[in-house]
């Protein structure tokens, strides 16, 4: 937690981080949406509006990402979903149309991406057919970058709609 505190709970513009990653999500049109909480999840629950989307609880928070994104995907096994948006909560500038614009190649074999100034960010989109794989390789705080790297993934540029920061310390959150 390079933040000082589960990101789930920084609050930005009267929104938790979580809720406006869910929000940006329902909005884009993705069902369902699934939320995995960990550090402090009993508090994220409590102060969080997450109706309507499938919380998730990730014993294993401590070990890194790749946990979240494992406890994620076994959110979905029983959904007939073609293919999964990822969307972590420290990325406030991703909008719905960003978000739709990945979403729009969603297909099981699809692996693409969100790029801004030419680098690979999020929204990642996973097909179906990817997604024991990436839950295999997804480890620490490297969640699928690494099966991203062998497999890589069709670079969606995102620029003009939306913003790739990510907010790892209070003073990257937007003004």
């Amino acid at each position: 937690m390079r933040y000082g505190g589960p990101k789930a709970l920084v609050e930005l513009r009267g929104e938790l981080l979580v809720e406006r990653a869910a929000r940006t999500l329902r909005e884009a049109g993705a069902d369902p949406v699934v939320v995995v909480v960990g550090a402090r999840a009993d508090e994220v629950r409590a102060r969080a509006a997450l109706s309507g989307a499938l919380v998730v609880h990730n014993p294993d928070w401590a070990t890194g990402m790749g946990s979240s994104l494992r406890a994620g995907l076994m959110g979905l096994i029983s959904c007939r979903a073609a293919a999964v948006l990822v969307l972590p909560v420290d990325m406030p500038g991703v909008t719905p149309a960003a978000v739709r614009r990945v979403a729009s190649l969603a297909s099981p074999g699809v692996l693409a991406a969100a790029s801004y100034s030419g680098q690979r960010g999020h929204p990642v989109l996973l097909g179906r057919a990817h997604w024991a794989a990436v839950a295999t390789s997804a480890t620490g705080d490297q969640g699928a970058r690494d099966y991203l790297r062998e497999h890589p993934p069709v670079l969606v540029p995102c620029d003009d709609v939306a913003s790739g920061d990510d907010v790892d310390h209070p003073e990257d959150l937007p003004g």
